[in-house]
């Protein structure tokens, strides 16, 4: 579940006040995750004894805790109270960063290549929305999506109505005859495309590259203590290459994660299919270095403005300053509060961890 409650615009500015991660040297370290298809890994990392492995190679300890409510986790990580996070580029921007918390994607995971979608009911073509009511979770990257398909169609949200939908409800609701047009993600989506009449018209693979899914951490935390980046992108690329492998350890691993997140084996490689992985580290860092993050945060920071979410008294959409790996900023260079660093993931390309 990604989703960006509205209530998170009001927690960021309570949080940014908040006793932030302590920037020191330590031992003992943890970050939070929860249920997605691209941060499943974390949990078995956890439970494998995986994490432990990594952990105990640089002589500290780190705990992968599952946290149930998404908005929940990245509340807690912006309080201090985990060194790290899963969330996506737009939530990251928007509540940590945007609550004064110096944050860092250490890994990019992957991107939604499919997983997030328009549907309509009854109608087949994207310029038949207009007019429509389009049932989503209000200010998620649902919202996002259909704001970028909107531009596509010169339309925009003036044009259509939103109605806050939460994601618990989307199914029951679209089974309504007065729901016509969703947005939402998977699994929710592969269960209302194969309803009756259900087209899908739109979908994140239109946007590649601009949901990303990332485990983040404190700038701060990271500085002091360079092992604690080194143990958890160790441990995760093994993850990825155990999940690739043809091999009994492989298939165990995606079925526990299958039945972690509530479904079989063939329905998680099905969210997977959609889900842009980056299991070679050396694409992750080939993507952080392209032109395309700036691009898409410029996109993200616009779009978190115009719906009052980029910080408290945010004047304009360059609010807060992001740095890329090339050097290049976007936003207030004066206020880089998040951060795209390679450096941890070039060193697993490099076998260097």
């Amino acid at each position: 579940m990604r989703l960006l409650a509205a209530a998170l615009a009001l927690a960021a500015t309570c949080l940014a006040g908040s006793p932030q991660a302590i920037a020191e040297e330590k031992k003992d370290f943890s970050v939070c995750w929860s249920i997605y298809a691209g941060w499943m890994p974390w949990g078995y990392m956890e439970d494998s004894g995986l994490l432990k492995k990594w952990a105990d190679k640089y002589g500290i300890a780190i705990k992968a805790v599952q946290i149930n409510d998404y908005v929940e986790s990245i509340n807690q990580y912006t309080a201090g109270q985990y060194d790290g996070c899963t969330m996506t580029n737009m939530d990251a921007l928007s509540i940590p960063a945007g609550g004064g918390v110096d944050t860092t994607a250490l890994i990019i995971g992957d991107y939604s290549n499919g997983n997030d979608g328009v549907v309509l009911k009854g109608k087949t073509a994207l310029q038949d929305i207009k007019g429509q009511r389009i049932n989503l979770v209000e200010l998620s990257v649902s919202h996002y999506l259909l704001a970028r398909a909107l531009e596509t169609m010169d339309l925009a949200e003036k044009d259509v109505t939103v109605v806050n939908t939460s994601d618990a409800d989307m199914v029951a609701a679209y089974q309504t005859p007065d729901v016509t047009a969703v947005v939402t993600w998977n699994p929710l989506l592969s269960t209302i495309t194969a309803m009756p009449d259900s087209n899908k018209v739109f979908d994140s693979s239109q946007i590649p590259g601009e949901i990303l899914d990332l485990m983040v951490v404190n700038t701060e935390t990271l500085r002091d203590n360079p092992d604690f980046g080194k143990a958890l992108t160790g441990a995760w690329y093994e993850m990825m290459a155990l999940m690739q492998s043809d091999t009994p350890e492989g298939k165990a691993a995606l079925e526990a994660m299958a039945e972690a997140s509530g479904t079989d084996l063939e329905g998680f490689k099905a969210q997977l299919a959609t889900t842009a992985m980056f299991y070679d580290p050396a694409k992750a860092v080939e993507f952080a270095k392209s032109g395309t993050l700036p691009e898409t945060m410029t996109f993200v920071a616009n779009f978190l403005f115009d719906h009052g979410i980029l910080g408290q008294g945010a004047p304009n959409a360059d609010f807060v300053g992001i740095a890329y790996p090339s050097g290049k900023t976007t936003g207030d260079a004066g206020n880089i509060q998040l951060r795209y660093d390679p450096a941890y993931m070039e060193m697993a390309a490099e076998k260097k961890l």
